[in-house]
């Protein structure tokens, strides 16, 4: 073990140790599992470089994280995304996902469920590294009447407290959704307002969005430009689509119905849902990567999984056109926003796109 690793565990012991001391016995359990699973994250990274003159390692593999080291040069280089070690080692898992995130909405409520924690704040979700753990905590929350969603995330931020990894549960993506992710996860060290996971995650998406657009402008071919803007019409159609039915879905749950009758409109309206996105994924060229989203029977805590990634874009973006395309004066003016009251906060990103809010 060098210098840097036992540095980094004993930080992490230490908070962990705060964390147990401060939270009480609940979440005793999760916090080990968060614990373990980083180590283990850590004892299997080795540095890109080293993998990449591993002779053992196969040339695909080889080929696509030398890809990465040039995306997370662009990512510091012309994005002034932190230049630190993040992104410069590689680990396997032997997992589809580093993360199973568990989200869940009272059944009469489209607002999540809060998980606290004592550095990241509360959170709309709660992360596991083990499936297992996560359907058991589904379960629990499922029995005392929540609806409940599992999402299974390729990659996650430490919020700069530790470098993160690349993984093998995101090599293997196109270019172009490496650069997004990347630069999505870097953001998050650019600025976090605790407890706002909205504004965080809608952040990070306008920053990998602008990112991407940036990086394809200089070294992609237009073949994948005309895909990424396909996808981010596409995406931006299917957010559109899920806060349509979420705001009906609101509407629904402040009235005075009795709850038998607030189930049956509850199961129409996620059934006109389901009808609709048939409807529009009809133009959207043989792309299906919603449909397993689909698969179940959509719920709130659904519901809440797409909008605290995409509520906020637009405001972010409005930004960023506000201060004449300068990332610099824009991370300046998010952590501005990110030190605000939530309240002020959600004011000034709702005038940026609704000027007459702000008079």
């Amino acid at each position: 073990m060098n210098r840097q690793d036992a540095k980094r565990i004993g930080i992490l012991i230490v908070a962990a140790c705060l964390a147990l001391l401060l939270s009480g016995c609940a979440n005793v359990g999760y916090y080990f599992q968060s614990v373990g699973g980083q180590l283990d994250i850590w004892r299997r990274e080795r540095p890109v470089e080293e993998v990449i003159a591993d002779p053992a390692i196969p040339t695909a593999l080889k080929e696509r994280l030398a890809r990465v080291l040039e995306i997370r040069a662009f990512a510091s280089r012309e994005l002034g995304l932190p230049d630190n070690a993040s992104y410069r080692r590689y680990a396997d898992l032997g997992r589809p996902y580093v993360v199973w995130n568990v989200f869940a909405a009272p059944e009469f409520s489209v607002q999540p469920r809060q998980s606290c924690l004592l550095f990241a704040g509360c959170v709309s979700y709660r992360g596991y590294f083990a499936r297992e753990d996560a359907e058991r905590y589904s379960a629990g929350l499922a029995g005392e009447g929540y609806d409940v969603y599992i999402g299974g995330v390729p990659a996650y931020s430490t919020l700069g407290w530790f470098a993160d990894p690349v993984l093998n549960t995101f090599i293997h993506y196109p270019d172009t959704e490496i650069a997004r992710l990347i630069f999505h996860e870097l953001a998050h060290q650019v600025a976090y307002a605790r407890d706002d996971t909205v504004f965080n995650e809608s952040f990070a998406v306008a920053v990998e969005q602008e990112g991407v657009r940036r990086w394809l402008a200089v070294g992609g071919d237009a073949e994948q430009l005309r895909q990424f803007d396909q996808r981010r019409r596409i995406r931006a159609e299917f957010s559109g689509l899920v806060q349509k039915y979420r705001e009906r879905l609101d509407a629904l749950y402040r009235t005075r119905l009795a709850p038998d009758a607030m189930r049956d409109r509850k199961r129409a309206i996620f059934a006109e849902l389901a009808s609709e996105y048939r409807s529009l994924k009809a133009g959207w060229g043989g792309f299906t990567g919603y449909d397993s989203w689909f698969a179940g029977t959509p719920n709130n805590a659904q519901l809440a999984s797409v909008a605290v990634y995409s509520q906020q874009v637009p405001a972010f973006e409005a930004l960023l056109a506000r201060e004449g395309g300068s990332l610099a004066r824009f991370y300046a003016a998010v952590q501005e926003l990110a030190a605000l009251p939530k309240a002020e906060r959600d004011s000034r990103l709702n005038a940026l796109v609704h000027p007459a809010a702000g008079i």
